[in-house]
């Protein structure tokens, strides 16, 4: 039989997916484990990127074994992967020389500050980012400066850095017995390494950083064939497609042209809106960066309104506060209660992203009386999503604002909260049948990198619509809630000098 399925890695910051897809794009099998979140000191976050790897392989074996399919049915692998998290690593073990250092990770911010200078928007023109702890290239920098030795041994051309996706390309692809050392523009783009022109890494950001050539994995495009997979049920299959995790959902939305947009609620919130082959520069907060390139065609950019804390505080309300049992009871305890009492939580707890950029913002729960409860807090936690949702589509410049929203990830199968999104942004939010959109995305750019799919109208065709959510709120309501929140906001600013 043919080869007409994908498999896509899901490589995100809690857990591990492989999935498989039929050439409709329909979820066939899969396979998922979490990994570890250490939390070593205030402001560090960090995974170990050997058990990454190990499930990663675990959860290929477990989605083909499910699928009932032989490798000969497999077209290609794609990989999408967490943005940002950084891995420094022995080319002749293999074994990385620290921890990764995750994308929420704060703890670069005086390496971000000594870079910066007087001016944060130094390389904004060139790279599209503001000079902030969220890009690797400050992540890399405190790695090297923290391993003894390291600076030297990198610059010898001992040691590998990479963002997830290169990680995992490098040991599928043989490790130390020949491994690809590369990455797709996308994730290139989220290092402060990369000029958004040349679509390389440039000498001037390396040189601010303090980081040698020799370090860094070559740049690729998001859709072609890296290499083969060297071991285990995948020997033989290509790796054909690369895109970081907030791309590769816009891409399974088939969001593929200038003012099409999508926002994905998990562990962050993000939305990105195309701007076509031309990148766009905001003047209200939000990155510019590379939605996708395929293979020698031109680049598609894209504005990124980066929200840092969305479902990763449903996780808090369980862990830190225990105030429910598992995730999924937030929707009954939120909607227990007919609102939020006017509580507002502005869940700044590794300062706030886009529009604002305030690494010393932290997390505030303002509006609190003796009639608030657990239900109040927990409404307010669900509904802080969809208010910075609103902050980062209000910042969206250069290209026409969306007509309606498209979501994806976790918290979008929460119809309360989506419907709270619509009354909140005054415009329909739609969710797919398939919210599995970010593996999707990365099975589409390896499936068109091997013919599996004709083009990109196909992929359009494959889209189809779940849910539509119209918005409800009066106005004046809206407007009083936002400004509530905007007072809020307020409120979390300046606390760490």
């Amino acid at each position: 039989m043919s080869a007409d399925h994908v498999l896509a890695i899901d490589q995100g910051t809690t857990s591990t997916r492989a999935i498989v897809f039929d050439r409709t794009g329909t979820p066939v099998a899969s396979g998922q484990l979490e990994h570890r979140q250490r939390f070593p000191e205030a402001g560090w976050v960090e995974h170990d990127a050997l058990e990454i790897l190990a499930n990663t392989r675990e959860c290929i074996a477990t989605a083909i074994a499910r699928a009932g399919l032989s490798s000969a049915r497999i077209a290609a692998v794609g990989i999408t992967n967490q943005r940002e998290t950084t891995v420094v690593w022995d080319r002749a073990t293999g074994r990385p020389i620290a921890n990764a250092i995750v994308w929420q990770d704060t703890r670069t911010q005086d390496l971000v500050d000594a870079v910066a200078g007087d001016d944060p928007e130094r390389f904004r023109a060139k790279t599209g980012l503001p000079l902030a702890s969220y890009f690797s290239a400050s992540k890399a920098r405190w790695i090297l400066d923290a391993v003894p030795g390291a600076p030297a041994r990198a610059t010898g051309g001992e040691l590998a850095f990479g963002t997830i996706d290169a990680w995992l390309l490098w040991h599928l692809t043989g490790g130390p017995a020949g491994g690809v050392h590369a990455t797709d523009v996308t994730n290139a783009s989220r290092t402060l390494l990369l000029d958004l022109a040349t679509l390389d890494w440039d000498d001037e950001l390396l040189a601010a950083w303090d980081l040698p050539r020799a370090l860094l994995p070559e740049v690729r495009s998001s859709s072609e064939v890296y290499g083969e997979i060297a071991d285990g049920p995948l020997r033989g299959v290509p790796i054909a497609g690369i895109l970081g995790d907030q791309q590769a959902a816009t891409f399974g939305q088939t969001a593929f042209s200038a003012g099409e947009s999508k926002m994905t609620y998990g562990t962050g919130g993000f939305l990105i809106v195309g701007t076509g082959e031309t990148p766009v520069h905001s003047s209200a907060g939000l990155i510019t960066t590379v939605a996708y390139r395929l293979g020698d065609a031109a680049p598609a950019y894209a504005l990124e309104g980066s929200i840092a804390v969305a479902g990763s505080l449903v996780q808090w309300l369980r862990d830190n506060l225990g105030i429910i049992r598992s995730s999924g009871e937030v929707e009954d305890l939120a909607t227990s209660v007919e609102d939020s009492g006017d509580v507002y939580f502005v869940p700044a707890f590794s300062g706030l992203f886009a529009p604002y950029w305030r690494p010393d913002a932290r997390g505030a729960i303002v509006g609190m009386t003796r009639y608030t409860t657990k239900a109040h807090i927990a409404r307010a936690a669900l509904e802080s999503t969809a208010f910075q949702t609103l902050d980062v589509i209000r910042a969206v410049d250069g290209v026409d604002a969306p007509a309606e929203l498209r979501v994806d990830g976790g918290m979008s199968v929460n119809d309360r909260l989506m419907q709270f999104q619509a009354d909140i942004l005054g415009i329909p939010v739609v969710r797919p049948a398939v919210v599995e959109t970010t593996a999707v995305g990365a099975a589409y750019v390896a499936g068109l990198a091997v013919g599996l799919w004709s083009g990109l109208d196909e992929l359009r065709a494959n889209w189809r619509e779940g849910a539509r959510f119209e918005p409800a709120m009066e106005p004046a309501e809206r407007d009083a809630r936002v400004a509530r929140w905007h007072r809020a906001v307020e409120k979390s600013l300046g606390w760490v000098d």
